[in-house]
């Protein structure tokens, strides 16, 4: 189903990946895409590995891809993506991998063709450096963590 808020991605699967699903939406209104490996793999409890996923992509200028953990893994299962989010720049074109690891307490097995992470096309806007002598004056001023407040257990 294609919009007119669509992007075009173009995608090359590689050899490995071939008989694999596109990442896809798995709802009308679902922000990521679901990828899946294109290998099998274990990992133990705090191991970490680059799932393979069989796809290279030319992503627009400006915009970048975004690697999100899917909320099931990392839940019941302990599995996250440890660079979240992990960014694709639009002039890389090798392989796209899931860095994965495991948080839980026992080994997890990654299967092909298991969904192993979230992908979200996003804009990306650059930014340029202004020198100053001084910044304006805020109400937080220079409270950095915590300062706030929020976490009744921190006392504050």
């Amino acid at each position: 189903m294609h919009s007119a808020n669509d992007v075009p991605v173009l995608v090359k699967r590689l050899a490995h990946g071939e008989g694999l699903d596109l990442p896809a939406y798995a709802t009308a209104g679902a922000a990521g895409m679901d990828v899946v490996s294109a290998e099998d793999v274990v990992l133990a409890p705090g191991a970490r590995h680059a799932v393979a996923t069989g796809l290279a992509m030319a992503i627009p200028p400006g915009f970048e891809i975004q690697v999100r953990p899917r909320s099931g893994l990392a839940l019941k299962h302990g599995v996250t993506v440890p660079n979240t989010p992990g960014t694709i720049d639009s002039d890389y074109r090798g392989e796209l991998k899931v860095i994965l690891i495991n948080l839980g307490a026992e080994p997890f097995e990654i299967r092909r063709g298991d969904r192993v992470a979230q992908l979200v096309l996003a804009p990306v806007v650059r930014a340029t450096w202004l020198a100053v002598d001084e910044l304006d004056e805020t109400v937080r001023g220079e409270g950095g963590f915590g300062s706030t407040g929020g976490v009744v257990s921190l006392g504050n």
